[in-house]
């Protein structure tokens, strides 16, 4: 077994399985002496410029890329467009390979094929973190070269040591389906990028973490606060003036029940208030409300039994809704009758035979105006309804300087310490970590 050294740590150079990070991957290219070869689904732009820096000296038909080359795998962190526009500045042969996602690189006569990094995933493997390559072997490099595209068989053909060697490679057929990236499709997936950017990686991976953890939660209850509907009094009604009588109740609108009345949803808001207490803490007014997904399963249950307790007062008032709602609307009428057989609104006038409003004619009118704004109990118990809303944690939300020590304090009995250690390793952040106070 040979072993060398490469930044410190100890390598088996002969190792059918290997490391082989980015970096590792830069120092290849830069090393070589005859032609570089790189397949994967994009590139990123430490090793473009890797590749052009030797173009000078290897000529640039001695490199040649295949990419999967498409705005979706960039969003992925499989590339960078910006390292796709340096190769292509360099004068060195990009082809567009759709749906490619195995990864190879070959330099000289030295090749690996490799598990390419998702940056929206994971981060990019250290030296020497983990086996993510496989050795080829020279049979199996030219093999590769030849089948790859044109261009890298091309390569394999140059470098073939014998005359027979070349008639072999040259028989083979390209199994890849690929074609050069033309500069119409480049300004498309250019412009694509630019009008929908990929989001950070390192802040996506970092969302991720606490995705398992949390879930944003709104609990409303609306229509079930009966006592505080109030209903506009019809303005050809307004018109007829009147007394300060039921003035409390009776102006442009009217209190549909009197306060405190047994009908007051006052002992549901009360439940929910408790519900949210104890499994929706506040992260805050600029966070709002979360729940932890573990607890998530009680806080359903509980949500059950407040429907529950819901159409249980729903049936409860729903008898003495419409006579409360009953009694307000003979209040009014009660009120009005005399003014509309003073008045005389014109309405009646015009069908009246003897020019005189009687007491079952105002009745009657006032009824009908009332009849086009007055609710039914039916209509206003229909409205009662609590809704739950659930979101997932946002990189907006996690790019707040306070979220992490919020979630801290909303939770004090859970320990955060994995969560963080994950949040820490999934990437670098702008993001301020509370346990590093």
């Amino acid at each position: 077994m040979s072993v060398g050294f490469y930044k410190g740590f100890s390598v088996n150079i002969d190792a059918l399985f290997c490391s082989l990070s980015p970096l590792r991957i830069a120092e290849l290219i830069r090393s070589a002496q005859r032609a570089v070869c790189y397949a994967a689904p994009g590139i990123q732009l430490d090793l473009a410029q890797a590749m052009v820096e030797t173009v000078g000296r290897l000529g640039k038909e001695m490199l040649t890329v295949s990419l999967d080359f498409d705005d979706r795998v960039m969003r992925m962190g499989y590339g960078d467009i910006g390292a796709v526009t340096l190769l292509l500045g360099a004068g060195i042969s990009v082809n567009s390979s759709p749906g490619l996602r195995t990864a190879l690189v070959v330099v000289d006569n030295e090749g690996y094929v490799f598990t390419p990094t998702a940056l929206y995933l994971e981060a990019e493997p250290s030296d020497g973190a983990a086996s993510n390559a496989m050795r080829m072997s020279g049979e199996q490099v030219a093999q590769a070269l030849a089948r790859l595209s044109p261009a890298a068989k091309a390569i394999a053909v140059a470098q073939a040591k014998t005359p027979e060697a070349k008639q072999q490679i040259e028989a083979l057929t390209v199994d890849v389906l690929s074609a050069p990236i033309t500069v119409s499709r480049l300004a498309e997936v250019k412009t694509s990028l630019e009008e929908v950017p990929p989001v950070r990686f390192d802040l996506a991976r970092q969302v991720r973490v606490f995705e398992p953890y949390l879930q944003y939660v709104e609990l409303s209850l609306s229509g079930a606060a009966i006592q505080r509907h109030r209903m506009a009094i019809p303005t050809s009604i307004q018109k007829l003036g009147g007394s300060k009588d039921l003035e409390i109740r009776l102006r442009t609108t009217f209190e549909l029940i009197e306060k405190g009345s047994k009908l007051s949803s006052k002992p549901l808001e009360d439940a929910l208030n408790e519900i949210r207490k104890n499994f929706t803490p506040s992260l805050g007014k600029d966070h709002g409300r979360v729940v932890l997904k573990a607890a998530k399963p009680y806080l359903l249950a509980r949500l059950t039994e407040f429907r529950t307790k819901l159409e249980a007062h729903q049936k409860a008032v729903e008898a003495d809704l419409q006579k409360h709602l009953d009694t307000s609307r003979e209040q009014i009428v009660a009120y009005y009758q005399a003014r509309v057989i003073e008045a005389k609104p014109d309405a009646l006038l015009g069908q009246s035979l003897n020019g005189e409003i009687s007491e079952v004619a105002a009745k009657k009118w006032l009824n009908g105006e009332l009849d086009k704004v007055f609710p039914s109990a039916e209509t206003l118990i229909q409205e009662m309804k609590l809704d739950e809303r659930y979101k997932d944690v946002t990189f907006e939300t996690l790019n707040r300087n306070d979220f992490l020590e919020s979630v801290k304090d909303a939770f004090p009995n859970v320990d955060w310490e994995k969560a963080y250690s994950e949040f820490r390793a999934a990437g670098q952040s702008q993001l301020q970590d509370p346990i590093a106070k």
